[in-house]
């Protein structure tokens, strides 16, 4: 609408335009009669109104009324209604008062359960009151208290301009023009669902003034009616005024249409219901509420129902005046009745009729003829027992829900009622109603309990004889709504009408407007439309009886669920496989990284693939029936020996063929005669497979001409294929006939129960023979002992156990041997090594032969050394002996050469696989090989402790040697022996000792215990809080009534969440965990335990999101079967109650909301992460974790959003997460600035055992302590992956430094990198970038006085800092805490981080002040008494003594054999520094390395010493 329009309808608007919405109707309280006005409330005690409604209005229908009042008056009294009242809507939070059906109901409960229940949902309500009996609940009602024609325009303006057209004044009309417009959602229409069919949606609904004016076509077509007369009369002024605009034309029929409205209502329609007249207008009267109680229109409403009526006709109109009227027929489940039954045409989308303009006037003019119901209190099944049902009953009772509004408005006793309207109470119950049956009255009073004072005033007031109550309390209500309303069209100061206009409003009639709006001639109605009298036109053939109407649909419970929980199922399923595809996902990816991983080392190798030679067969070796084959090449040697080869042409196995002059071969004769087994009697046969027969025979013709070259026999047969291959001995029966061979063994040698060992068990006496003349092969005797088949210890002792020398160890022959090892003196093992290396067997050994001997156990240390060094030590040890001038020994000479070393050859044993726990035990008597003279009498008799373990027990009497350096000063350490007897007064028993560890656990970690418990109880405090904020203490929505188990979990640990996932950047802020541990708080907090802080928070977090996520499932199958009236109260911003009561389905929750679909991904997102970040994959696949763990700010954002949607509570993450994002945005931009910045490679060198050495340029201010870690990033390898590695520079170096070992793709191709083959391409030193450096618990090695450094593998590298550290601080007389270091290292072969061996030997040569105690302990040798392993202590312990430098590192520190014995040597620690109350240990390695100083220092901690904190990290 243009301005110009505007100003015209204001210059033709004279009057005050009414509000729409109620308001300032009265001028002294504004708000009377307005929309959302409250009413008042009081519960009663009252009886089950199921049964009061079947006593009350049960009766025979079909009587008409006494005043012949037609169906039209009816239900134009529900229209009237509905344009002053409006409190259908349920309120919020729902609450019921359910209706209860009594057992056995004919209707509701025919099955007889008693289970039945009715719900009724209470209506709207003043959220300000009911809060305590001073302040009753007010219900709101949610039209104006007016008669202001709110049922045709509707009770708001945007309602009215809504169903305007906005063109000629007119209401939108749909395509006829003569119907209003189909609903489309801008009008919030009632939608419930066709009790008889249950459809539901917009189809059938028309836009209308009154939400519920699609209640049924009766009140349907009531509505289309005045809606029509709007247009009528805007069309008429139109024509009179063309020039008004829209705006007046729509203005002036409004003011006329309402103005006849309340004309009608009160001067037509109001005296035919009550039988009397209606009071002149006095006049308005200001003081005067609209609504005088709150009972008015339900009142009105039940007295409308006392009239009801089963069905309304609609007639067929003749032209002829004289023609007689008819009904017209309607069809209903198959069959033609005249007419429409009211019970199923409630919210009918298949309405017979509306759906036409021409339906509509018949259904009018059918309303018109036909006389409802008689005024008693009788009400017809249709409403009674076929009404429309709410939530998931399609149908209820009519009365009783109104019996039970009447409760919910607080409603007052009939008697009460009759006073307050100055009438007389009654006194008995037979003065009530003695028109009715005694029956009736006897059942109501009975179940009042004959109490008249507590009868209600619904059914009082039904069953009064009179109707006075009633009659009374509507008309004063009339009155009140039409002196009270200062818009009144007979108020002549309100300026609406003249005096005239006025005359000529009141002359209008309700005939005057279906003549107007209809098709029906004037003459064609009664002149009173709302009573039909004899002599009108049109009677209706007969009163209408449910009999001769269609049978009403019966009641049917809806199941919201109905055809959901097959895919809500599989939804939780899905969700709970996430892990599993991420676990399949990750487990790809890092399969596809180890491929690469192999192709990059393979690339890097220098591997020589052998050709197969062209003589060789190619055929499938099948190894068993649970094994897959293999393509193999057969190649028959010269020398008598068939070998097996692979496609690399590497030596799979070797067959001997010497000691086998009949070679026996069996062929398949079946399934393509394409298998071959060849027999192998003293090792595991042979079973090949072929393409065809032909190449089998090409196989068969080749070895037969072979063995007949070399004078075998060939010996053929033939069997079927499954035969031949049970008939096989496979490589796994081999191996258990192997287990049984060597516990009998060990059981004759051990002297073992024989049924300990277990008996032999075969399949056949065939096998039973073959393995009781079992025989080794070389090869099997080599895996027994852990070497290979061709080292020269195994080929010396293989010929020496060979006394037959047919190439195999009987079972005699390798007991003979393994005596002597078990059993037998030092004479008798030195005698056996003797003859092992007297290879000539001349009787004598010769330097070359004991050099061969020496060179046999430096073979199985990796070699270790060097021939020179080996040379060396063989001239020493002669020399030591004073055989410097002889070239050989006798065994004589040999022994005494090992005169010092009886007690080791006393302990010394062959060590074989599957040897017995029994004979280990040897292997426990002593820790160390190198031994100290102590002065006798030192070692005091032993007091054992029957608390301790034997192995332990022995272990700390012997005690460990801590080595100090010949020709130096005895600093204030001396080292002495501990011993058990000088501690007794500290033995415990195992109760105090777990005490005593208790403590000590509790001392050393009690700063972590404070920080989880603080921790722990903040994460309870934030779930409790939520919890019973939810569950007790929030605004009341009814969510917690609705789902109070998933509503209390899933809020709960949202807080939690809220809280873990913002708090845990805290642990990831680098930067300032490095600069806080300077701090004081480091007393407080264990900031170097950030990382494990980091997963504990990330493994309770996710047991809260899993939480999280039950409560979510709990929700969503709950809120998938509620009715949307209980939804549209707890999500008010999602959810309009529209009355169709269907809840969104389970999908709509998980994929169509927004929490619903962040949620899942959050899941997703959750999974990945998860499972990346597992140790398995992380170091597998850095990259897939570093990629994966940087979806955190995809996981945040998502959690941002999720919870912004506040569809359950107002966004609180940002309450946690603010702060913490503050300081790890600022902690991750401070490493941004430094990761930028390009760093020069100084040195770049390729170190043995794949260690990549650099150097690097130090950054300005780049101040670091030794122990410290950074993070590096290499440009030539991309900029975003970067990983951590320890400093091994110290911090008075002027440079960086790093070892890095390659063990994984990174690692490696950065060693590619910076090969010099690379480098000779790139020309220049590729840079890095770096961030750091980062504090963790090494750097403390300091804080304490004595300190134990242990490094495994690559762990060594934080040593390597502190060793130089404290070496040069030491060396500047800088003052320290720390007065001794031990450090360990543990490796297999020193040859593995040889640059460490260089750094040792640095700061041996540099350390004045005895500082640094080094012990090495080589794990890859065979265990400590075996017979190598002595023989090369022997050597070691010479080479020590002679050269003061061990054999195997050239250190002057003690190298030992095997795993370092942390117990005992922490003991020796104890005796050492008795004055020492804490000793701090860092270990560094393997997890298992880490593992065993943990339990060794928990060990020590049960006894009331020194006390022993372990800091330690993995990699």
């Amino acid at each position: 609408m243009d301005f110009v329009g505007v100003r015209s309808a204001q210059r033709s608007i004279s009057w005050e335009v009414q509000r729409y919405d109620g308001w300032y109707n009265n001028l002294l309280h504004h708000s009377h009669g307005s929309v959302g006005e409250c009413q008042g409330l009081q519960e009663p005690r009252v009886p089950n109104a199921r049964r009061l409604s079947t006593a009350l209005a049960r009766g025979p229908s079909g009587l008409p009324s006494r005043r012949n009042t037609t169906v039209l008056a009816v239900f134009f009294g529900f229209h009237v209604l509905l344009d002053i009242l409006e409190t259908e809507k349920p309120g919020c939070p729902a609450e019921f008062l359910n209706i209860h059906i009594p057992s056995g109901d004919a209707v509701f409960d025919p099955a007889g359960t008693g289970d039945v229940v009715l719900p009724f949902q209470r209506v709207r309500w003043a959220a300000e009151t009911g809060q305590s009996p001073n302040s009753p609940r007010e219900q709101t009602n949610g039209m104006t208290g007016w008669l202001d024609g709110s049922s045709i325009y509707g009770p708001s303006h945007s309602w009215s301009d809504a169903l305007r057209s906005f063109q000629g004044g007119q209401l939108a009309a749909g395509p006829s023009g003569s119907l209003p417009r189909h609903t489309d959602g801008r009008v919030p229409m009632w939608k419930a669902l066709d009790p008889a069919t249950g459809q539901g949606g917009p189809q059938g609904i028309y836009d209308l003034g009154s939400a519920w004016g699609n209640e049924s076509p009766f009140l349907q077509a009531e509505s289309i009616a005045w809606f029509r007369y709007h247009n009528h009369v805007a069309a008429a002024l139109a024509q009179l005024h063309p020039a008004w605009s829209d705006e007046d034309l729509f203005q002036h029929a409004r003011k006329r249409v309402i103005a006849t409205f309340q004309s009608i209502v009160l001067y037509e329609w109001l005296p035919t219901l009550l039988g009397t007249r209606v009071p002149e207008y006095p006049g308005y009267r200001q003081a005067l509420a609209a609504l005088g109680s709150p009972g008015s229109g339900l009142w009105a409403q039940s007295f409308s129902a006392v009239l009801g009526t089963p069905g309304a006709g609609s007639i067929l109109l003749c032209c002829s005046r004289d023609t007689r009227c008819r009904f017209q027929n309607v069809s209903a489940s198959g069959a033609s009745f005249p007419a429409v039954r009211l019970c199923n045409s409630y919210w009918s989308r298949e309405s017979p009729g509306l759906q036409q303009a021409e339906a509509v006037d018949e259904l009018l003019l059918g309303m018109s003829s036909q006389i409802a119901e008689r005024e008693d209190n009788v009400v017809v099944e249709d409403l009674q027992d076929y009404w429309y049902g709410p939530l998931r009953y399609s149908r209820t009772d009519y009365v009783a829900s109104w019996i039970q509004r009447g409760r919910d408005f607080g409603l007052p006793t009939y008697n009460q009622a009759r006073q307050r309207f100055g009438l007389e109470p009654l006194q008995n119950w037979s003065s009530l109603a003695p028109h009715l049956e005694p029956q009736v009255l006897q059942k109501v009073a009975a179940l009042y309990g004959n109490n008249l004072a507590g009868l209600e005033l619904l059914p009082g007031g039904m069953l009064e004889a009179d109707g006075s109550l009633f009659s009374t309390i509507i008309l004063e209500q009339f009155l009140r709504l039409r002196d009270g309303d200062r818009f009144w069209f007979e108020n002549t100061k309100n300026g609406l009408f003249t005096e005239e206009e006025i005359r000529e409003i009141r002359n209008t009639t309700f005939h005057s407007v279906l003549a107007s709006v209809t098709s029906a001639r004037p003459t064609d109605l009664q002149p009173h439309v709302f009573i039909w009298r004899q002599g009108d036109p049109c009677p209706q053939p007969q009163q209408l009886t449910a009999q001769l109407l269609a049978n009403c649909t019966p009641m049917v419970v809806l199941d919201y669920f109905a055809g959901s929980g097959a895919g809500f199922g599989i939804i939780i399923v899905v969700l709970c496989c996430l892990p599993l595809v991420t676990l399949f996902v990750a487990w790809v990816v890092a399969a596809l990284r180890r491929r690469d991983f192999q192709k990059l080392q393979r690339k890097q190798g220098t591997s020589v693939r052998r050709e197969v030679s062209g003589e060789a067969v190619h055929a499938m070796e099948w190894h068993g029936p649970k094994t897959d084959s293999c393509p193999v090449y057969i190649q028959l040697q010269a020398d008598k020996v068939l070998k097996v080869l692979d496609s690399r042409g590497s030596v799979l196995r070797s067959i001997n063929l010497k000691a086998q002059p009949r070679v026996e071969v069996i062929l398949s004769n079946n399934k393509g005669n394409k298998a071959l087994l060849l027999k192998s009697p003293k090792e595991y046969d042979l079973v090949l497979l072929f393409n065809e027969e032909a190449e089998r025979s090409i196989f068969v013709g080749k070895l037969r001409d072979y063995l007949k070259e070399s004078r075998f026999d060939l010996h053929l047969s033939e069997m079927k294929e499954q035969s031949l291959m049970k008939r096989a001995v496979t490589q796994e029966q081999r191996k258990q006939i192997l287990e049984t061979f060597f516990r009998h063994l060990f059981a004759q040698v051990l002297e073992i129960d024989r049924s300990d060992a277990g008996e032999l068990s075969f399949e056949s006496s065939q096998k039973a023979r073959e393995s009781l003349t079992c025989e080794l092969s070389r090869a099997e005797f080599a895996e027994a002992l852990g070497l290979k088949e061709h080292s020269m210890f195994v080929e010396s002792m293989f010929s020496l156990a060979d006394k037959d020398g047919n190439g195999y160890i009987s079972f005699r022959e390798f007991l003979d041997i393994l005596v002597v090892f078990m059993k037998g003196s030092p004479e008798e093992k030195s005698k056996v090594m003797f003859r092992m290396y007297d290879i000539d067997e001349n009787g004598f050994l010769s330097k070359e032969e004991f050099l061969r001997m020496l060179r046999s156990f430096i073979e199985i240390s990796n070699n270790c050394l060097s021939r020179e060094q080996a040379e060396q030590v063989t001239e020493s040890m002669f020399r030591a002996s004073g055989f410097q001038d002889r070239d050989e020994l006798t065994w004589e000479n040999f022994h005494y050469m090992l005169r010092d070393h009886d007690s080791e050859l006393r302990l010394t044993q062959l060590c074989v696989k599957g040897i017995p726990e029994v004979s280990k035990q040897n292997l426990h008597n002593c820790v160390s090989f190198i031994k100290k003279n102590e002065p006798k009498g030192t070692i005091l008799e032993e007091k054992k402790d029957p608390n301790l373990d034997p192995v332990s027990h022995y272990m700390e009497r012997k005690g460990q040697e801590l080595r100090k350096r010949p020709g130096r000063k005895a600093n204030q350490y001396q080292l002495r022996l501990y011993t058990e007897a000088r501690r007794t007064k500290y033995e415990r028993n195992r109760v105090q000792q777990k005490i005593q560890e208790f403590k000590r656990f509790v001392e050393n970690y009690r700063r972590h215990i404070v920080c989880v418990i603080l921790f722990s109880a903040i994460t309870a405090g934030v779930f409790a809080e939520r919890a019973y904020y939810y569950a007790f203490a929030s605004p009341s929505t009814g969510i917690a009534q609705t789902t109070f188990v998933g509503i209390i979990i899933s809020r709960g640990s949202a807080a939690s969440i809220s809280f873990m996932y913002s708090y845990i950047l805290l642990t990831m802020c680098r930067n300032l965990i490095t600069v806080l541990r300077e701090t004081f708080l480091n007393h407080y907090i264990p900031f170097d335990a950030a990382v494990d802080f980091h997963r504990w928070i990330a493994m309770a977090a996710l047991i809260f999101s899993v939480l999280h996520t039950a409560g979510h499932v709990v929700n969503v199958y709950i809120f998938s079967v509620t009715p949307l009236s209980v939804l549209s109260c707890l999500f008010s911003t999602v959810f309009t109650n529209d009355g169709s009561q269907l809840p969104q389905k389970y999908y709509w929750w998980f994929f169509q909301t927004i929490p619903g679909m962040t949620g899942v991904l959050l899941l997703v997102v959750l999974a990945v992460m998860y499972v990346f970040a597992t140790r398995h994959f992380r170091r597998v696949s850095f990259q897939g974790f570093w990629i994966t763990h940087h979806l955190y700010v995809l996981l945040y954002i998502l959690v941002i959003i999720h919870g912004s949607y506040a569809l359950i509570q107002q966004p609180r993450f940002y309450i946690y997460f603010i702060i913490p994002a503050l300081i790890y945005s600022a902690d991750k931009l401070y490493s941004l600035s430094r990761k930028k910045v390009e760093i020069s490679v100084v040195k770049a060198e390729l170190l043995p055992s794949g260690v990549t050495h650099l150097q690097f340029q130090r950054p300005q201010d780049f101040d670091y302590k030794s122990g410290q870690w950074v993070r590096i990033a290499c440009v030539g390898l991309g900029t975003t992956e970067y990983h951590p590695f320890t400093l091994t520079s110290a911090p008075h170096d002027d440079t960086l430094s790093l070892h890095i070992r390659a063990v994984g793709p990174w690692t490696t191709r950065l060693r590619e990198l910076y090969s010099p083959k690379s480098l000779a391409l790139l020309g220049t030193l590729p840079k890095l970038y770096l961030d750091g450096p980062f504090g963790e618990g090494h750097q403390e090695w300091n804080k304490f006085e004595v300190s134990v450094l242990v490094g495994g593998g690559i762990g060594v590298t934080p040593f390597a800092s502190i060793l130089k550290d404290l070496v040069f601080k030491s060396s500047i007389n800088s003052k320290l805490l720390c007065k001794k270091i031990y450090f360990i290292w543990v490796t297999r072969t020193q040859r593995q981080f040889e640059w460490l061996t260089d750094i040792i030997r640095e700061v041996e040569e540099s350390d004045k002040n005895g500082l640094v105690s080094v012990h090495i302990y080589i794990t890859q040798l065979a265990e400590k008494f075996d017979l190598r392993t002595t023989m090369l202590y022997i050597c070691e312990r010479h080479f020590q003594k002679v050269l003061n430098k061990s054999l195997f590192t050239g250190l002057r520190s003690i190298t030992h054999f095997g795993r370092p014995p942390f117990v005992p040597f922490f003991s020796s620690l104890q005796e050492v520094h008795p004055e020492v109350q804490k000793i701090g240990v860092f270990s560094c390695g393997p997890p298992g390395m880490t593992k065993s100083v943990e339990q060794a220092c928990r060990h020590m901690n049960r006894k009331d010493q020194t006390y022993f904190a372990h800091h330690y990290e993995n990699f």
